[in-house]
């Protein structure tokens, strides 16, 4: 019963992670184009536009950085697979196939006085 618990708060906190990152992005000029997109390769939570620019963004929180940071946690096998379904959304939406493209990712780490620190790296990793 408690690895359940602790499943249904990580997503609680993935989910207000993510509407708290679409907050921040549409506040620094961003456009928002699609939310959770899926597919079989995987899941991108946030594509939003920032000028001719199709940008794919994958939102982490850490509770606590001990072992890895939440930016550090997306690692190669990640984002071998964030490049896969971002193909795959462009495969589905040809407006989107002239746009240059990018790869960020929106970190949340939580530091140890409970606060909340957010770190955004723009053009984290290239395919």
């Amino acid at each position: 019963m408690a690895g359940n618990a602790t499943r249904q708060l990580a997503r609680r906190r993935g989910h207000k992670a993510e509407l708290e990152a679409l907050k921040y992005l549409k506040a620094n000029g961003l456009t928002p184009v699609a939310k959770n997109f899926r597919c079989r390769f995987g899941e991108v939570d946030h594509i939003m536009c920032d000028g001719n620019c199709l940008v794919f963004v994958e939102v982490r929180y850490r509770a606590s950085s001990r072992f890895v940071s939440a930016a550090a946690s997306v690692d190669r096998h990640k984002q071998r697979k964030l490049v896969q379904t971002a193909a795959s959304f462009l495969s589905q939406h040809a407006e989107y196939r002239n746009h240059n493209v990018r790869f960020d990712v929106l970190a949340f780490d939580k530091a140890p006085d409970r606060q909340c620190e957010l770190q955004w790296i723009k053009d984290a990793f290239r395919p």
